[in-house]
């Protein structure tokens, strides 16, 4: 993963806003993931700031119309809507590819899920895979021909530095021989969040498709971390083990950076965090990228994995 051509002045304080300050995107359309929520509220403020036309894809639609007239208010811009969809269900993830029209020139795999307790789909599978990674590529792949309409496209893939937790579990993904660890499931949905840019970028290189994974930070105050303990009362933000730990305006600002900064055109396949482009990681530390969330061979073979994961799956009776 060669990025040293890559250089931001931003770091692990800049807010999502200031990486998009002076950038027009009043002619582009995106689609933000989770937006009714967390990080995904203001990576979806700051493209309707700059002048996107933005749309909110979320799950719980009262929520998303809240935050969209909020955004409205708040930017001047009113081409922000509201869009259904649960990454856990194939059916919606059908009707929201079948309703877009026309090209889509950003889209932010945002949403995600973080260490539930054992759940799953209709198909049988694990809630977090399939929700963090199965449903974002099927959306993603399903909006291919769009984001290749637009010309020049982007495609953000929010993952975590909880991936260097664990890789992909090969032979049982789904927890069905394993007894079911919610960190472990968490871990190699956010692997596979990054598998998956290195190998979208290669595939969709020819049609002007760039696509990247980044990890936020960590951020205390969003509802992902609604499963676990509260933090401490006192949190150094730069702790020994290296992890940043960020406001939720700065954790959106990775994604906005990769979503739209002209500082970082054409770049695709890699991995970034605190707004620069990653490092390998580090035993002991909560930053970088682990090797095996970049390798090639494994990239392509969850692309065919996934693939027969959603071709084969059983559905439910009553569809």
């Amino acid at each position: 993963m060669n990025t040293d051509h890559v250089t931001t002045p931003f770091g692990p304080a800049t807010t999502a806003e200031e990486t998009v300050e002076g950038v027009d995107l009043s002619a582009k359309k995106a689609i933000v993931t989770g937006a009714s929520s967390g990080i995904g509220v203001e990576t979806a403020r700051a493209l309707a700031k700059a002048g996107t036309d933005v749309t909110l894809a979320v799950r719980d639609t009262a929520e998303g119309e809240k935050v969209a007239a909020d955004i409205v208010t708040s930017t001047g811009n009113a081409h922000v809507h509201v869009a259904f969809l649960d990454l856990s269900a194939r059916d919606s993830i059908d009707a929201f590819v079948a309703s877009w029209r026309g090209p889509l020139d950003i889209l932010v795999d945002n949403a995600g899920i973080m260490a539930t307790p054992e759940r799953r789909t209709a198909e049988g599978w694990e809630l977090q895979f399939a929700t963090n990674h199965l449903g974002h590529f099927a959306l993603t792949a399903g909006l291919h021909d769009a984001l290749a309409a637009a010309g020049h496209a982007r495609v953000v893939v929010v993952s975590s530095v909880g991936h260097v937790n664990g890789d992909i579990i090969w032979d049982d993904i789904n927890f069905e021989n394993h007894p079911y660890d919610e960190w472990k499931a968490y871990s190699q949905s956010k692997t596979a969040n990054i598998l998956f840019a290195v190998e979208a970028a290669k595939r969709w290189a020819d049609d002007g498709i760039t696509v990247n994974a980044l990890n936020p930070g960590r951020i205390w105050t969003t509802g992902l971390s609604r499963h676990m303990s509260a933090p401490p009362a006192s949190f150094d933000p730069e702790s020994s083990d290296g992890v940043t730990v960020k406001n939720i305006a700065q954790g959106a600002a990775t994604s906005t950076l990769l979503a739209a900064s002209p500082l970082v055109e054409g770049v695709t396949g890699q991995y970034f965090e605190d707004c620069q482009p990653a490092a390998p990681h580090t035993p002991g530390l909560r930053r970088g990228f682990a090797a095996y969330a970049v390798d090639p061979d494994a990239a392509a073979r969850l692309w065919q994995v996934s693939v027969d994961m959603i071709g084969n799956a059983r559905r439910p009776e009553s569809v």
